[in-house]
């Protein structure tokens, strides 16, 4: 039972990780990466897909983002997508693909970045601890509801802490490994 708790507690923890994760490749370090623009959704005949679906993004240097898509009559509402957002890029359509410079990042903005970063480690921390807690009340349910000992849930918060400090550790590890990336840009 207790075991079952701990795995489900390791998996919790895990997501809010991998969605920690995924915020920190979105964000703009200065780089050419491709996943800068894994959140622009482009108006694709009526519905609204994302960019990956409707064309592919390849870095060919570290200050060029180049946007291909399937469907050549797309070029324009993609370009359109990409201004639109909150990125602050501005592509250049040369009729076979889109061609995206990135720009170094000034002093502020890569302030501006980091204070980001640093939101949503804190938010990924307060995600691991509402799972600690909910752990720790599992826990206290099940001591009631199979009647275990004192030490077998003294042992069980134990390991439920054990966890916490190992995803609270890996959280902190992104958020330095995010902030050198801005940083040295």
């Amino acid at each position: 039972m207790l075991k079952e708790l701990y795995n489900e507690t390791r998996q919790h923890m895990q997501k809010s990780l991998e969605a920690l994760e995924h915020h920190l490749t979105t964000m703009r370090t200065g780089r050419a990466n491709p996943a800068i623009l894994n959140n622009i959704k482009v108006e694709y005949y009526g519905s609204t897909m994302p960019l990956n679906q409707v064309g592919t993004v390849s870095s060919p240097d570290p200050r060029t983002l180049v946007v291909q898509s399937w469907d050549p009559n797309m070029l324009k509402e993609i370009e359109k997508a990409i201004r639109d957002s909150d990125l602050g890029l501005n592509p250049t359509n040369k009729g076979d693909a889109l061609y995206i410079s990135i720009p170094p990042l000034t002093e502020e903005r890569r302030r501006d970045l980091v204070k980001s970063v640093k939101q949503y480690a804190e938010e990924a921390r307060i995600a691991v601890r509402n799972i600690r807690r909910e752990a720790l009340d599992k826990a206290k349910k099940l001591e009631k509801e199979k009647h275990l000992s004192e030490d077998d849930i003294k042992r069980a918060e134990a390991e439920i802490q054990k966890i916490t400090d190992e995803f609270v550790h890996k959280i902190d590890e992104a958020l330095h490994k995010k902030e050198q990336e801005i940083l040295k840009g």
